[in-house]
């Protein structure tokens, strides 16, 4: 009796539970949203281990790949824009006309082609891969944070962490952050150019590169100078533009004006009309006249309006071609004044071509061999 009554009551647990059980489904199985590949396991198999094991191990890594296939693919490819539409505007700027300076009387003369051809060149490819790291670093940091969301990684914490990583580098690298800063204005302003003679506090000579971080100059005693971007607060730049060469020539003061004038104009304007020169002096040269007088001499100015850097190269060969063209004519440069003291000097004398001026015991009519002792 009682194995009976086991037997019965255990066959009676046995139905009701088989009673209870919900029978599979594929909204049970694969979610109300069941995938392709969970879909397709199930219709042809009907099995629920089968279709969870596809969608646990297969369906959701192939998606989560997919995604992230998705998000390089779109990634690179806004690249690939980004830099093509930077290329195209970096190559018009560097093509475009922007060598003309005008002359103050309303024409314009260009600067050398090869000279504005280089500084173009080299600075919109400078914007060129300034723009495009930029852009690339944007892009691609972007496309980083979402693949790391779709890998189910927790961003709050990262996101926490690189703004306090931030704000440190910002005050641990101040100096820099701003020689980066100043770095890239210098190039978007177009400041200054390699090959560009400029001044500052530090130095003066010709630039040889720029980079964002510092600028690298040599000087005319051939010094290599490195400095910091950030620490350039006033810049001087004689390549710019147009240049002007300032030749200040010293005369006798007793010569006669109206002809030294005569005669620096037509050599300025000699030298202008030669072929060699009329692409770089930019302007027919002027003279302005008496620059300062003194007892012995009086100085002239001749200016000429020149394409940088070559205002120097113009100063020298006017100055040589003015002192040919006096002496030739017999007009001596002003005498230089010597000043004599001691026992033994004398009165003013003139000393092949120097005016020495005596203190002392000599007589005043003392002869200019004794002068000397």
């Amino acid at each position: 009796m009682i194995a009976h009554a086991l037997a019965t009551g255990t066959h009676a647990l046995a139905a009701g539970s088989a009673g209870s059980r919900t029978p599979d489904t594929l909204a049970g199985i694969c979610g109300s949203e069941p995938g392709t590949a969970c879909r397709l396991v199930w219709d042809l198999s009907h099995s629920a281990t089968a279709s969870r094991l596809t969608k646990v191990y297969l369906a959701g890594p192939v998606t989560v790949a997919l995604r992230i296939a998705f998000v390089l693919l779109l990634a690179f490819a806004i690249r690939f824009l980004v830099h093509r539409i930077i290329r195209r505007i970096t190559e018009r700027a560097g093509s475009s006309n922007g060598g003309n300076v005008s002359n103050g009387n309303g024409h314009a003369h260009s600067l050398l082609p090869e000279r504005t051809g280089e500084r173009r060149l080299q600075r919109s490819q400078a914007l060129r891969t300034i723009l495009g790291n930029v852009s690339s670093i944007v892009i691609f940091g972007i496309a980083g944070i979402t693949i790391l969301g779709d890998l189910g990684i927790n961003l709050a914490p990262i996101l926490a962490s690189a703004g306090v990583l931030g704000v440190a580098l910002g005050f641990g690298a101040q100096n820099l952050v701003g020689d980066f800063l100043a770095g890239v204005a210098i190039l978007l302003e177009d400041q200054y150019g390699v090959g560009d003679v400029i001044n500052t506090t530090n130095a003066t000579g010709t630039v040889e590169a720029v980079g964002l971080r510092v600028t690298r100059l040599r000087d005319v005693n051939g010094v290599v100078w490195h400095i910091r971007n950030g620490s350039l607060q006033q810049v001087g730049n004689q390549s710019q533009g147009w240049a002007r060469a300032v030749i200040d020539f010293p005369v006798p003061y007793n010569q006669d004006m109206s002809e030294i004038r005569e005669i620096m104009t037509e050599v300025a304007t000699d030298m202008w009309q030669q072929p060699q020169w009329h692409n770089v002096i930019l302007e027919e040269p002027k003279v302005w006249g008496v620059q300062s007088v003194s007892s012995s001499e009086a100085v002239w100015r001749l200016v000429a309006m020149t394409t940088p850097p070559r205002q120097y190269e113009v100063e020298r060969a006017l100055r040589e071609q003015i002192k040919v063209e006096l002496d030739s004519r017999g007009i001596a440069t002003a005498p230089t004044v010597l000043t004599l003291t001691g026992a033994d000097a004398a009165a003013p004398v003139t000393l092949a071509g120097a005016t020495v001026a005596g203190s002392g015991g000599g007589e005043a009519g003392a002869p200019s061999g004794q002068a000397g002792g």
